[in-house]
């Protein structure tokens, strides 16, 4: 099929097509008229690109895992694994997700929220705000 066509069947612009090509996510042979030509199987692996992105898969990974996924013996399995993966992934981030956010609540109405919060800290060498109208700014 052409990359038109199988830019109507997945709902996709032919630049992202192109793209996907370029960075070898798909493959289309040549035509002796210059035009792409991509197998019927394409369509399917395309939504599965954009679903994969969608569940927070990057194009490295969809590419790398696509071709563990065509080699499984069990693609089911295989894609489970792949989720569990991903899951662990999502949860370590969250993880350091909120971390920040404690750190910046603890920090909310300190004056500066610049400011180390650890008071052995405070003035090693590190710039300190006086409370002004402004501020002033001391070494």
């Amino acid at each position: 099929m052409r990359i038109g066509e199988l830019a109507a069947q997945t709902g996709m612009t032919r630049d992202t097509i192109r793209f996907y090509e370029k960075v070898g996510l798909i493959a289309g042979r040549r035509l002796a008229n210059g035009y792409r030509d991509f197998p019927p199987e394409a369509v399917a692996w395309l939504h599965y690109v954009r679903t994969a992105q969608s569940l927070g898969f990057s194009l490295a990974e969809i590419a790398r895992q696509g071709e563990e996924l065509r080699d499984a013996p069990d693609a089911a399995e295989a894609l489970s694994a792949l989720f569990e993966d991903k899951i662990q992934i999502v949860d370590a981030r969250m993880a350091e997700l909120a971390a920040l956010r404690a750190e910046l609540t603890a920090r909310v109405g300190t004056g500066c929220p610049l400011r180390p919060t650890d008071p052995d800290e405070q003035g090693v060498g590190r710039p300190t705000w006086r409370s002004g109208t402004l501020g002033t700014l001391s070494v």
